[in-house]
């Protein structure tokens, strides 16, 4: 059994210690919203928030995640509004098949709690999750708008 904060609300789930955090999220506590992309942290698709920081979910086990504020895409904005990432999102066009999209939206969330005037530099340092559409200069003019406004 692990108790997980999740989006504010506190799940107790059937799950060994060692379960990905990401199989915990989606098939334990209903989230759907953290996609599977390649199961070795690399892709980004199952990005969260670890109390504010954005991890790769599938390379976390639920015993490390247990104690930590975890965030998915479901509790990134209100219920009144969509988080300003999100908007950009829509706003600059940038998903096209969406599958990373909400790996990146909370990359991208994280990167801008932390410095809310990134740099081109700071982007491509922080922002290494993969889209194999190619939407990466959309994802950054997303962000410089965000930044800029």
């Amino acid at each position: 059994m692990a108790n997980l904060t999740i989006n504010g609300k506190t799940f107790t789930l059937d799950v060994e210690p060692d379960t990905p955090l990401l199989w915990a999220i989606r098939e334990n506590a209903g989230l759907t919203g953290t996609k599977y992309g390649c199961g070795i942290a690399q892709c980004g698709a199952c990005t969260v928030h670890m109390d504010g920081v954005a991890m790769r979910s599938c390379g976390i086990s639920v015993s490390e995640a247990e104690g930590k504020k975890i965030t998915t895409i479901e509790g990134l904005s209100s219920a009144d509004s969509l988080h300003k990432v999100q908007e950009a999102w829509i706003a600059q066009d940038v998903p096209q098949c969406g599958y990373c999209q909400s790996g990146m939206i909370m990359a991208v969330a994280a990167l801008l709690n932390e410095k809310p005037k990134p740099t081109d530099a700071d982007i491509d340092e922080a922002i290494t999750n993969i889209c194999r559409c190619g939407t990466f200069q959309q994802v950054r003019e997303a962000i410089h708008t965000i930044a800029s406004a």
